[in-house]
């Protein structure tokens, strides 16, 4: 045991010193976490309207224009834009320019008309050929029904001249009855993507993505380390004493592994403290997922080196795979935005399960177990690395 840690001590007092290491492990992952955060929206603010802009002018002077007004205003679908020094003809030109979406025009007498249960006409400019003219249409044909049957309403509550039953009062019972109608749907989140405002953090993918893929961008030192070794005939040197080959392996593996671990701990507190990424939402969850990553990915880098005949070798080892895997695994655009084919694929890569595993703590609001499966696929691929690794250098040295 103690050569295991003898030997996984000099490993890491080596990686100490070469600065490659710090940059892979560490620069790389937050400068490109930052990158990928502005290109996705992660530090925009997320605070624009997203409804149609509208013009609107009323030529009308009538409380009933007014109701129609309020209701329009608190439109989610379209956004007034108002100015009293622009007449119908400017309106209709921004319309034309594309500055606005429609643009609305209420006539005079349009309230009394209302009121009088006569025909009365809106005027709208609008390319009737695009979709939001669609939307546009759908939600003022909506208002206007709405303030049509108040007064309809309303208007017959009158007749009966029911006592305390006064026509505004009946208007505005009606059309505050739309606000809780009989059938409605609520949509409702995860806690773990209702960040500040209600808004998605799009660095809950990102920070994770980054992370895992510049940890194997990172092993390209560590498996350099082993090639080395091998070429100044440490490793043969190491082999004529009393330490056994699974000595060596295993104080190898362990050297890597605490690099990386200590990269996934720093990364996600920069994550939870800096990028307000909630992967301590379940510590105990992203401690689970951040040791089997860095078992498996520590099994990579063993593999590496041991393969690798040259330190260009394992360089190119260590890229391929970052890229490869950082591809196909999600990292960059999550699987869900794939096929189901490309799916299958990824989840043929570490990276994809590792991906899961701190997505559904810190992005679906899964819980514990939710972490479990992408837990064991991990392992799953730390043994096979392993194994590998260990079968390659037996079968080398018997050479």
């Amino acid at each position: 045991m103690i050569r295991i840690f003898d030997i996984a001590f000099k490993d890491l007092l080596q990686l100490s010193r070469d600065f490659k290491t710090f940059m892979f492990l560490l620069i790389m992952p937050i400068v490109f976490t930052f990158l990928f955060g502005y290109a996705f929206g992660g530090f925009g603010g997320n605070d624009s309207d997203s409804r149609l802009p509208v013009g609107y002018i009323s030529h009308d002077d009538n409380w009933i224009t007014d109701e129609l007004h309020d209701l329009l205003a608190d439109s989610e679908v379209i956004r007034l834009e108002e100015n009293p020094f622009l007449s119908a003809s400017n309106f209709e030109q921004l319309v034309a320019n594309g500055d606005l979406a429609a643009a609305i025009i209420v006539p005079d007498g349009y309230g009394r008309a209302v009121l009088k249960n006569k025909t009365i006409r809106l005027t709208v400019f609008a390319d009737t050929g695009t979709q939001a003219w669609t939307t546009i249409e759908a939600e003022l044909l909506t208002v206007a029904s709405r303030v049509d049957g108040a007064v309809r309403t309303a208007s017959i509550l009158e007749q009966m001249d029911l006592e305390g039953v006064p026509f505004e009062y009946a208007f505005e019972q009606t059309l505050s009855a739309w606000d809780e109608p009989p059938i409605s749907i609520n949509e409702t989140s995860s806690p773990a993507i209702k960040k500040e405002g209600g808004k998605n953090n799009p660095l809950a993918h990102t920070s994770p993505g980054m992370m895992l893929q510049f940890s194997i961008a990172g092993l390209l030192t560590a498996a350099q380390v082993i090639v080395t070794e091998r070429k100044s005939r440490t490793l043969q040197r190491l082999l004529t004493t009393d330490t056994r080959r699974i000595h060596i392996v295993v104080g190898h593996h362990l050297a890597i592994f605490l690099l990386i671990f200590t990269q996934f701990t720093i990364l996600i507190m920069f994550g939870q403290l800096v990028l307000k990424v909630d992967y301590l939402r379940l510590p105990g969850a992203t401690l689970l997922v951040a040791f089997c990553a860095a078992l498996c990915i520590s099994a990579l880098g063993l593999l590496i080196g041991i393969l690798a005949q040259t330190e260009e070798q394992a360089i190119s080892f260590s890229l391929i795979p970052m890229f490869v895997f950082a591809g196909l695994g999600g990292a960059w655009v999550p699987l869900e935005f794939t096929g189901k084919t490309f799916q299958i694929i990824g989840h043929l890569t570490p990276v994809a399960w590792g991906m899961d595993g701190f997505e559904n703590i810190c992005a679906r609001g899964l819980g514990f177990e939710s972490v479990l499966i992408p837990s064991a696929a991990l392992v799953g691929y730390a043994v096979l690395f392993f194994g590998l690794a260990v079968w390659r250098l037996n079968a080398s040295e018997e050479k």
